[in-house]
């Protein structure tokens, strides 16, 4: 399957990053604490897709499309908002971002229809993925390169830890308060941020890119055409966030019904099992850094596909979820630095770009696994979603051995720069 080691690792490591000084443990600490808070937007739905569908009277079927308005704005985000780190000045594009989440917040609270809540979610998802996908990008480059996969490991981990306890602490606040006050509470959330970020977020002195925004955009298609460890690292993260979307989204629907008949903070608290993928990131980004980024990507696919098995007894045997979800969460949260450290070999400018790119495949697996889910849960019930979640996870498997074989991830590793040098030359 050919060396698994990445011959890249390291090969800067006399570099410096683009910050004021030293990136401090206290500073990656502020940074993967916004990513966690940001990136919990997009998730507090989830655990709560049964009171929304019975405040708004939408059937089980339909109440996965609330998940795929908040990824239609994911998607937004990342094609038209995030590429702007390359252009404009990155810490005041983040705190209008946050004021703009603040309103959003609040619409989505405030809704009165079906069509104001999409609308309020999809703003919702735009601005908290152009935050948390923002602050990894910056992350990035205000980190070393010879540091860069563990600076990535820890902002990944910050978002794992988001997104997981999002479900945890959204369930909370919906039993105590309904679900509306969630989102009032998120809105505190940021302005807490926007404070904290004002006054602590490092300056950066990475260069800009001298694009208009019409050329800038066209750069990304550039990359997508382009770049092969961006194609091939994106279709695996699309893969994996399919299999996430497919199964946390259809998940409160066999537990909130008999047997188990579960509250929104008990199935919440299933966020805290799966924390333990915030380890499983940092340890992959050091991993990346040394060279065993393939051999990590294996064993993370592995345990994706292995996941499916325990969680198929979920109506039955909640230690066996308990095993699913970790072994979903690891795996899941290994490949996705594992997919970013690999990208980011590359010059600091183009970060936001090139995250951007990523993670639009992550926008459009989440979205589909999640209507996909939910529609497959109302006519063929928990098995029929544990056999889509597996299908999908072994496609992952037989995706990436296939490019590896072919040596396609090789050639790109090595010469990440020689293959996006041309990009800046688009007007």
């Amino acid at each position: 399957m050919g060396n698994p080691r990445s011959s890249s690792a390291g090969r800067h490591s006399t570099e410096q990053g683009f910050g004021d000084g030293p990136l401090i443990p206290a500073k990656v600490a502020l940074l993967a604490a916004c990513c966690a808070a940001s990136v919990a937007n997009v998730y507090y739905a989830q655990p709560l897709l049964d009171a929304i569908a019975r405040d708004f009277r939408i059937t089980h079927a339909d109440v996965g499309g609330v998940i795929t308005a908040t990824q239609f704005g994911c998607a937004i985000a990342l094609l038209f908002v995030v590429p702007l780190g390359d252009l404009l000045d990155r810490k005041r594009l983040i705190l209008l971002q946050l004021i703009l989440l603040v309103l959003s917040c609040i619409g989505v609270a405030m809704s009165s229809s079906p069509w104001m809540l999409l609308a309020a979610m999809v703003c919702v998802g735009l601005l908290g993925t152009a935050m948390t996908q923002g602050l990894i990008a910056y992350a990035a480059t205000l980190a070393a390169p010879a540091e860069r996969g563990r600076v990535v490991g820890a902002a990944q981990g910050g978002v794992v830890i988001g997104l997981l306890l999002a479900r945890t602490l959204a369930g909370c606040v919906a039993d105590v308060a309904g679900w509306r006050a969630v989102y009032f509470m998120s809105a505190c959330i940021a302005v807490v941020m926007l404070v904290a970020l004002l006054r602590r977020l490092p300056a950066s002195n990475a260069p800009r890119a001298q694009l208009a925004y019409g050329a800038l955009l066209r750069s990304m298609g550039s990359l997508l055409l382009h770049e092969k460890t961006l194609q091939i690292r994106g279709m695996l993260a699309m893969l994996m966030f399919a299999a996430f979307g497919i199964f946390w989204s259809a998940l409160v629907l066999p537990l909130s019904a008999a047997p188990w008949s579960m509250s929104h903070t008990e199935i919440g608290a299933f966020g805290l099992v799966g924390a333990m993928g915030a380890l499983a990131a940092a340890r992959a980004g050091r991993l990346t850094d040394r060279g065993y980024g393939q051999i990590t990507t294996f064993v993370a696919l592995v345990m994706l596909l292995a996941a499916w098995a325990p969680l198929f007894f979920t109506t039955r045997s909640i230690p066996l979820l308990i095993v699913g979800i970790v072994l979903l969460d690891v795996g899941g949260s290994a490949i996705h630095v594992v997919n970013q450290s690999m990208i980011f070999n590359a010059r600091p400018e183009l970060h936001a770009r090139l995250v951007g790119c990523y993670m639009l495949f992550y926008s459009v697996g989440s979205g589909l696994g999640a209507i996909a889910s939910t529609s497959i849960y109302a006519r063929s019930g928990w098995g029929g979603v544990c056999a889509l979640g597996a299908g999908v996870s072994l496609l992952a498997l037989v995706f990436w051995a296939v490019t590896v074989r072919r040596g396609a991830h090789s050639a790109s590793d090595d010469l990440p720069d020689r293959q996006i040098v041309d990009v800046e030359h688009i007007r």
